[in-house]
């Protein structure tokens, strides 16, 4: 698989129209979805992630929330348990701090209360990360809390295809899901097939192969990811190989293990801060699988441990980049 790069106004599809399209085909197919938040309905999101539902589907099946994101979770659980697979939005990643106790202790705790009798098939679409001077309050990454939540399904697509097809199998899914939309995705345009794919969640994809160091992102971290490569190659020749993980929960931790024992070098980049980040899970599971084909130790990328400022140039020295990937890069291959 290969990230589509950006392209003009004219061409493809956004990913926040991708999002749409694939909400409207899985609704036309299945009248069980239902899909429902602050502002989803007449205005189509905040970010117009669900355009065009409100008139086509009307307020039955579209609805527009208070501003209450526990309601919100709390709702959508009552409506898995009786049947109903609902889509729902919390406006920022950063409100789920508002709904943790539906989300953790009851969403993904029900499978395994009931002794399998319920489920909960729900999915929480969330935009997370930086914007463009958002702020502290609206620019964090908080995937990594919920990879620790047993129950929970976490993942992040880097771009239109694998949005839709994520979609897809996250509104399949018999578990709650945690899709996390990265807000800079939002207007990345890419060419679509005409007929929708699956993309299964769980499943790393190799965005671009390389023989000397493995680097490992997800989200929008696989753009600055793929633009520190071309750095790299382009300065010294060496061969970086780029995998999107995708998904968090379920870890496809034998793409990367594999995908180290070919290079001996791993760097892990994350938006989120290093403290804490799931990056450390990854270098840990590669540590305990491939210690004899590493030939320097792994490098984690991340943000500083410091709220995210507003004024943009603090906001960029706080946030990692592809910059800071090229000299993690640089930093693994000059440690033989």
């Amino acid at each position: 698989m290969t990230v589509t790069k950006q392209r003009s106004a004219s061409q493809g599809t956004t990913f926040a129209a991708g999002i749409a399209r694939t909400l409207a085909d899985v609704m036309r197919a299945d009248d069980r979805v239902i899909v429902f938040g602050e502002d989803v309905g007449r205005h189509g999101g905040v970010f117009r992630a669900t355009s065009g539902l409100y008139g086509e589907f009307g307020p039955a099946r579209v609805r527009d929330t208070p501003i209450c994101e526990s309601a919100i979770v709390g709702t959508a659980l009552g409506c898995s348990l009786m049947g109903a697979r609902p889509v729902v939005e919390i406006q920022y990643s950063d409100f789920l701090t508002e709904c943790m106790d539906q989300i953790v202790n009851q969403a993904a705790k029900v499978r395994y209360m009931s002794g399998g009798q319920l489920t909960a098939p729900m999915v929480i679409r969330t935009p997370g990360g930086r914007s463009r001077s958002a702020a502290a309050q609206h620019s964090q990454s908080l995937e990594s809390w919920f990879t620790n939540i047993p129950g929970l399904l976490v993942v992040g697509p880097s771009n239109v295809a694998d949005a839709c097809g994520m979609l897809r199998s996250a509104i399949e899914s018999e578990d709650p899901v945690l899709f996390f939309e990265h807000k800079l995705l939002y207007r990345l345009r890419e060419e679509l097939a005409d007929v929708p794919r699956h993309v299964q969640l769980g499943q790393a994809a190799v965005c671009r192969p390389g023989t000397d160091v493995t680097v490992v992102s997800w989200s929008w971290m696989v753009h600055e990811s793929l633009k520190a490569a071309e750095t790299v190659t382009s300065a010294s020749g060496a061969s970086v190989e780029v995998i999107d993980l995708r998904s968090l929960v379920p870890l496809d931790i034998a793409t990367v293990v594999q995908s180290v024992r070919k290079t001996g070098r791993l760097v892990v980049a994350h938006e989120a801060p290093i403290q804490g980040g799931w990056g450390s899970d990854v270098v840990a599971a590669v540590v305990e699988r491939a210690w004899a084909e590493l030939a320097s130790p792994p490098v984690r990328v991340g943000a500083v441990s410091a709220p995210v400022p507003m004024a943009p140039r603090l906001e960029s020295a706080v946030l990692p980049d592809s910059s800071s990937i090229v000299s993690a890069i640089t930093r693994v291959l000059a440690s033989d």
